[in-house]
């Protein structure tokens, strides 16, 4: 039996509980896992007896503006340096992005590049994990008996690779019986009222902390989810709440994220819906080709018989 040791916040900053709680559902065999988030108590834990220790320092982007306090610099780049001796290995934790989109800057003090640091970012199972653990318990209900609209398709950050899929979807007229936003274009393009988060103000979307809330009524009134992920590049693959969310609805999705993205899911237990309409897209390499190959799909989805494709993908979508 291997016993680890974690320290989930070196500085206190970001958010130790959350990880915390990530860490006590791991499935690992033959290892135990002890942490805490509090530096000042680890005197009380016998550092010694553990096969591995690990001290976490939140990058998350929100805590640039603290990286670069010198006073911050300074205390991390201390007890850093006390912890190095003591064989700490340290984790630039950032499981709320991808690898793609962490800078780290020159706000880290040179002692964190002179010590063996792992970095952790989203990839497949945060956001899998964080899905799971808001929503296990919500009364949400869902039905799929009735659509009024095609596609469910909402965007924030105007990102080149959404921007480029939004112009063709619009140009080629197919979100013309459909929900969608975009709400970091000028003006921003925004849901009716009644199909947004009722706890929300509907004219000023907040820019943080509201993502990952579901909601029924757009799922139950929509056909497909079209989800434009975070990234589209080929290096590697981030799951965000955009996936987990019309998975926890059992609403049938498109995605437009990164190569390979459909096979991930599929190698993680998923199903998909390759069965029922052509998913070649997520094959893909050129990232051009990939939204003309989604676009069309789209075309040919837009008036295809819906209940036909719920009644045959229904097996499917409640597993």
């Amino acid at each position: 039996m291997q016993r680890n040791f974690f320290l989930t916040d070196l500085m206190k900053t970001g958010a130790h509980q959350t990880y915390e709680r990530f860490l006590s559902m791991h499935s690992l065999p033959n290892q135990t896992i002890d942490y805490t988030g509090e530096y000042y108590t680890l005197h009380n834990y016998n550092l010694d007896s553990y096969d591995r220790k690990f001290a976490l320092i939140d990058r998350t982007i929100s805590n640039n503006r603290v990286c670069a306090n010198p006073e911050y610099q300074q205390e991390l780049s201390k007890r850093i340096e006390l912890l190095y001796s003591q064989g700490f290995e340290f984790i630039l934790a950032s499981p709320w992005e991808s690898y793609e989109n962490i800078i780290i800057g020159n706000v880290y003090p040179k002692e964190i590049k002179e010590v063996k640091c792992l970095q952790w970012t989203g990839g497949t199972s945060w956001f899998w994990w964080y899905m799971y653990d808001k929503h296990l318990n919500n009364k949400l209900q869902f039905n799929h008996d009735n659509k009024k609209h095609e596609f469910l398709y909402l965007n924030k950050q105007p990102r080149e690779h959404r921007v480029k899929l939004y112009n063709k979807l619009l140009g080629e007229n197919v979100l013309s019986n459909s929900l969608y936003t975009f709400q970091g274009l000028n003006p921003p393009v925004k849901l009716k009222k009644e199909y947004e988060l009722p706890w929300v103000d509907a004219d000023n979307y907040p820019k943080y902390g509201k993502d990952q809330d579901l909601y029924e009524k757009p799922y139950n009134d929509s056909v497909y989810s079209l989800v434009s992920e975070t990234n589209d590049n080929e290096h590697e693959v981030f799951m965000t709440e955009k996936i987990w969310k019309p998975i926890i609805a059992q609403h049938v999705f498109i995605v437009h994220g990164n190569h390979l993205y459909l096979q991930k899911l599929r190698e993680l237990g998923f199903r998909t819906f390759g069965d029922y309409f052509d998913e070649s897209y997520d094959l893909e390499t050129d990232r051009d080709k990939k939204i003309d190959a989604i676009v069309s799909l789209c075309k040919d989805r837009k008036y295809r018989d819906w209940k036909d494709l719920y009644n045959q993908t229904l097996s499917l979508i409640h597993i």
